[in-house]
């Protein structure tokens, strides 16, 4: 079965926009559920950065969200969201109270400060313009949107680091679709979860090879010890029936991929998360099923966005290193 064979947007319900800065090498990508989806959250990383994400917890009253904004800026970049937000309420969309509609948008987010020395950046209007962009056009990849200043393997620091971006890969397992998407920016390495290829982590001191994290730590090699200031961020949709409890279920499932694809995961300096969305726009399905597979989708995800990345001067991607 080919894994790679739909992206995030296969899923009916489901529109993803990107806005990219090139110049500040930042960005933001408007993941949409405007009619509504469950939703469940993992949270794996110990260093995470988001808004919103009480919506998740099984114990709150609301049983749907209305989007999640991924976004570059650390914490700045939060601030996106609301533009998100805006716009889905301008369009009609949103949680129905007696003021008006209110739209739910949880965010999360990465450091991309390396390169994004505007700290003002992604703002609301970067958030309402990815929300305006957004559509269900297969997902564009690499350097885009939120993956725009993504790197890998800064377990040596920035200067021996690689490119990496945003990815998205799927499955359809008999009527079930189940996809993902992922922003790659792990401290540590990206991995071919089929292979083990080292597809985007730590160089060597030429700057010309791959060495590792996990190499160089299974050598006794004592590293720079990393800022916090990585994180890979995962949004995995289904057309399936969940409710809210169920979608938390598969989210835990689905954060294994994490670990499947990036080494090592889910750091002291990484705030690793993962959304479920379910827009019951299919069949119901088991959760075990959901999160199963949603592991696999989200593990293809993160290594396509290593694949897919454009190098930079000084930060190399694996298209730069790749063995020809």
């Amino acid at each position: 079965m080919n894994k790679k064979q739909i992206t995030l947007t296969d899923v009916t319900g489901i529109r993803v926009g990107h806005v990219t800065d090139q110049a500040n090498r930042t960005g933001c990508t408007a993941i949409l559920c405007p009619e509504g989806a469950a939703a469940g959250m993992e949270l794996r990383g110990m260093a995470p950065g988001s808004r919103e994400t009480n919506l998740f917890d099984p114990l709150t009253r609301t049983e749907e969200i209305h989007g999640i904004l991924l976004t570059g800026g650390s914490a700045f970049g939060l601030a996106a969201a609301s533009g998100a937000a805006r716009w889905l309420a301008e369009n009609g969309y949103g949680l129905v109270t007696t003021c008006g509609r209110v739209p739910l948008v949880p965010a999360a987010v990465i450091y991309d400060l390396f390169f994004n020395q505007s700290f003002g950046l992604p703002d609301e209007t970067m958030g309402y313009k990815a929300a305006s962009l957004a559509s269900t056009d297969p997902v564009e990849q690499g350097c885009v949107g939120a993956g725009t200043g993504a790197t890998a393997g800064k377990m040596a620091g920035i200067d021996r680091a690689m490119k990496t971006g945003l990815g998205s890969a799927g499955y359809k397992a008999g009527g079930i679709k189940v996809a993902a998407l992922a922003v790659a920016n792990p401290v540590g390495d990206v991995v071919d979860p089929e292979t083990n290829e080292i597809l985007a982590g730590v160089r060597g001191p030429d700057g010309k090879a791959i060495s590792g994290t996990m190499n160089a730590i299974w050598a006794g090699k004592g590293l720079l010890a990393p800022p916090a200031s990585n994180t890979v961020l995962g949004v995995v949709a289904t057309e399936s029936k969940l409710t809210k409890v169920q979608a938390a279920r598969a989210a835990r499932m689905a954060a294994c991929g994490f670990a499947r694809a990036v080494r090592p995961a889910s750091t002291l300096s990484d705030g690793d998360m993962v959304f479920v969305l379910a827009t019951g726009k299919g069949p119901s399905a088991d959760e075990n099923v959901i999160g199963a597979l949603g592991a696999e989708a989200l593990a293809q995800a993160i290594a396509a966005a290593a694949r897919t990345a454009s190098g930079i001067p000084g930060v190399p991607a694996y298209q730069d290193l790749r063995k020809t």
